[in-house]
């Protein structure tokens, strides 16, 4: 076999020989723009978008929503642009990597023998960006013509939480002009025959627990220390994780998007081996489903807290407290659309609330529906692991779903209110 054609093979790796298909050389040239924390490419970003724009012949608008922080929208307008906008959403950053653990430089967008691409980003969420554009492409080469607006959005920091791009830029008057109907954004890879879709999300709760105590000696029995009251507190989470845990794995219907994730992920305290310290802190990530009475379970922290000793406190790092979730009934219109399209196309589509966080929450947060839905079935879950990786087939077929996706949605009947 011959070297990879565009692009070095690394870890002696081959790639296959021939010409790429044009929507996989546009998607590997994608995937090697270093949009990566902590210092995304953002630059490079704007210029591949800038060029596609122009092959596209859409107007583009820049919005620069914090310093250094550009939201970029690709506009399709439709033949009655009074109705709500249709928003296909994506982000352009991508999470760190540790090279050492890949089988290919992870920017180098290498192509196995199987059609497997390896990039960071090839599954989270670069394959969509391209599905869209190649999808709007083929749809404007066929001469179709939307009847609602079209937004094709490109976003910064989702992946640092969004507080730079999605979450500020949905309060921005020029996200209010867009006139959102409706909205889809990132889904998961599902390793079976379906295709997961999400329509609600957890809500991240990101708490540290203070404990103050005793200081004294390391040598004697102080009361009422520190590390007593971290250690209660500590039970009391990860006893309640257990619970979790079990409901999870003893229900046949629950997924992970349904149950409350616990994680202790910081210990602090101490100053040396022979002083027992004045405070410790530990902090978890809790991740709660909108099914959730999230003030009880505020009440239920706070007692926990107050079983541990005296003086014990938390504080928030970070606590979203939106449980909007998106109608799959079949009477919703945009459901309806979505479900139906997918449906004529043999696809099996599983519902779930998504277990992490995208940049849909802030969107429905404002009371747009949205659904995030990332077309690959027959595919591990590898975001934000090492060796990320896409078959093109699969890349391929997706371009084809959103090709018929747009359509139908973009086609949904005018509601009383728009009239």
């Amino acid at each position: 076999m011959l070297p990879d054609k565009d692009g070095p093979g690394v870890g002696g790796g081959q790639s296959v020989p021939g010409a790429d298909d044009p929507s996989v050389g546009l998607f590997r040239e994608y995937l090697r723009l270093r949009t990566v924390h902590p210092e995304p490419d953002y630059d490079a970003a704007l210029r591949f978008l800038d060029r596609i724009a122009e092959e596209l012949e859409l107007p583009i608008t820049k919005i620069e929503v914090c310093p250094g922080r550009v939201v970029t929208i690709m506009t399709w307008e439709g033949t009655k642009p009074t109705l709500k906008s249709i928003l296909l959403n994506s982000h352009t950053d991508v999470v760190p990597v540790f090279q050492e653990h890949w089988k290919y430089d992870a920017f180098s967008a290498f192509k196995d023998a199987e059609g497997n691409i390896y990039a960071r980003g090839s599954q989270d969420m670069k394959c969509v960006t391209i599905q869209y554009i190649q999808a709007v492409r083929r749809l404007k080469a066929e001469g179709w013509k939307p009847m609602r607006t079209v937004h094709l959005m490109f976003v910064p920091d989702e992946e640092v939480g969004g507080h730079k791009g999605m979450e500020t830029f949905v309060k921005h008057p020029e996200f209010q002009k867009l006139n959102i109907g409706f909205a889809l954004d990132e889904g998961l890879a599902n390793p079976g025959e379906g295709f997961t879709v999400f329509y609600g999300e957890r809500n991240p709760w990101w708490i540290t627990v203070h404990c103050p105590g005793r200081p004294g000696h390391g040598s004697r029995f102080v009361e009422n220390t520190a590390a007593e009251k971290l250690r209660h507190v500590i039970n009391s989470f990860l006893d309640f994780r257990e619970k979790e845990k079990h409901r999870l794995n003893t229900s046949e219907c629950f997924t992970l998007g349904d149950v409350t994730t616990v994680n202790m992920t910081m210990v602090k305290g101490g100053v040396a081996y022979n002083v027992i310290p004045a405070e410790m802190d530990v902090s978890f990530d809790l991740r709660i489903p909108p099914t959730v009475n999230l003030q009880d379970f505020e009440r239920q922290i706070k007692q926990w807290c107050k079983e541990a000793g005296e003086d014990v406190t938390y504080e928030f790092a970070q606590k979203h407290m939106n449980q909007s979730v998106t109608s799959t009934d079949e009477n919703d219109p945009w459901w309806s659309a979505f479900s139906a399209t997918c449906k004529a196309m043999n696809m099996t589509l599983e519902k779930e609330i998504f277990p992490a966080a995208t940049d849909s929450r802030f969107i429905r947060a404002v009371g747009i529906p949205a659904i995030g839905f990332s077309p690959m079935n027959r595919t591990p879950i590898l975001l934000h692991d090492h060796n990320e990786y896409l078959n093109e087939q699969v890349f391929l077929k997706g371009i084809i779903v959103y090709e018929k996706l747009i359509p139908a949605l973009a086609g949904v009947s005018a509601f009383p209110e728009e009239a």
